[in-house]
């Protein structure tokens, strides 16, 4: 089935740009690095966006790229892009009512193909580090030359670091003056304690020349920011820790 994404916005030069530049700078981190987590210390950084348009500008360039929307307590990509039909998900393969295929969602982006979250479950966490996930991604492997998963962020719950774990490697996403410099190292140790590697972080909502806000990455020596922002909702969270 083909899903059309009705309210994809295009990017304007500089974030379109960066976002090139974010995945020249994955490509070059070595070809052993595939498949990728995403996450980020409390809800609002941008995490989600972030995934999103990685996956785009992957898939823009050629490549065959799997977005995995894994976030099941709360996910925002069928609202916030104006998916036009109702899904499966991977809580659906994860608990064995559907299969692979059947959640596995071709897109009006070329290329570009996705697995929404399905209905919430009660019981992510075990969803998520049953066997079943490992299969999803061994066959990912194969069939994809990049695979973004978009995880929950792990200062709220433990999602991102079981999934990080069967990853080629992590990012993660810290927005400017939003969030702390402690909650930021706690996600840090938190997936390194877990055996994840990191590939880097993506600073977004960075003041730009005194005017509006941006996005930086920043892992393996490199770095660059542009002016953009934006905002959402995500539906749960943490007080920010501002000490």
């Amino acid at each position: 089935m083909k899903i059309n994404f009705e309210n994809l916005t295009q990017l304007e030069f500089k974030t379109n740009e960066a976002y090139k530049a974010l995945r020249t700078n994955i490509s070059f981190i070595g070809d052993d690095v595939k498949v990728i987590s995403i996450t980020s210390a409390q809800p609002n950084e941008g995490k989600s966006e972030v995934a999103f348009r990685l996956a785009c500008s992957m898939a823009e360039d050629g490549k065959r790229v799997l977005f995995v929307d894994a976030d099941i307590r709360k996910s925002v990509t069928v609202t916030r892009y104006g998916v036009d039909k109702e899904t499966q998900g991977l809580s659906h393969y994860l608990a064995g009512k559907a299969k692979l295929e059947e959640v596995i969602y071709t897109t009006n982006i070329e290329r570009l193909d996705i697995i929404f979250t399905g209905k919430v479950a009660p019981n992510p966490a075990e969803l998520l580090g049953n066997s079943r996930f490992e299969k999803l991604l061994e066959v990912s492997r194969e069939a994809y030359d990049y695979v973004i998963i978009d995880c929950p962020p792990l200062g709220s719950v433990i999602d991102a670091a079981i999934i990080s774990q069967k990853c080629d490697g992590a990012l993660i996403v810290i927005e400017t003056d939003g969030v702390s410099y402690k909650a930021a190292q706690n996600v840090k140790k938190q997936l390194e304690n877990s055996g994840v590697r990191i590939l880097g972080a993506v600073l977004n909502k960075i003041e730009a020349n005194g005017k509006g806000y941006g996005r930086g990455y920043y892992g393996k020596g490199y770095g660059y920011g542009y002016g953009y922002g934006y905002g959402y909702g995500y539906g749960y969270g943490e007080q920010k820790d501002k000490k």
